[in-house]
């Protein structure tokens, strides 16, 4: 459990940091937009009141404490389902990746009502009108790992 709860520190702290090295101190939320790399990779600010792609945007202060509390009950489940668990270091450390990153969602949700989001990614001619944060990557990455390398408790 040391590593998972490494991993999740590691996880928060780089997204508390990304979101306030973009948005604070380079003034996104001024600006509106910077393009780092076009067409590859933009900051454009964006404020998720919902979850993945704006979904349960404009459920008001009730949607926000639910999307906390919800945030919040699935990362307990992910530590309740690695106690006493045998699996492999990567495991772990996914499982803090996930935990790590939703908590940044977390601490997002309860200071600003709403989560920063400021990473825009196109490519090929495609425009890609949503943006996300350095937390989302962290749960994307978590959760593919805990898919592909936790072993079945049920098989071991």
């Amino acid at each position: 459990m040391r590593l998972v709860a490494i991993s999740a520190l590691i996880a928060l702290i780089l997204d508390q940091a990304s979101k306030y090295a973009v948005v604070h101190s380079m003034q996104l939320w001024r600006v509106r937009e910077i393009d780092v790399l076009p067409p590859l990779l933009n900051f454009r600010y964006g404020e998720n009141r919902g979850i993945n792609f704006g979904l349960m945007d404009g459920d008001g202060e009730m949607g926000r404490w639910i999307l906390v509390v919800l945030a919040l009950l699935i990362c307990s489940a992910v530590l309740w389902w690695l106690r006493g668990a045998q699996q492999r270091p990567v495991v772990f450390v996914s499982a803090g990746l996930l935990v790590g990153g939703a908590l940044g969602n977390v601490v997002d949700r309860v200071i600003y009502g709403y989560v920063l989001d400021f990473l825009n990614m196109s490519c090929c001619g495609i425009s890609n009108p949503f943006v996300f944060n350095v937390g989302d990557i962290f749960i994307f990455a978590g959760a593919i790992g805990l898919v592909f390398f936790a072993q079945d408790k049920k098989r071991a």
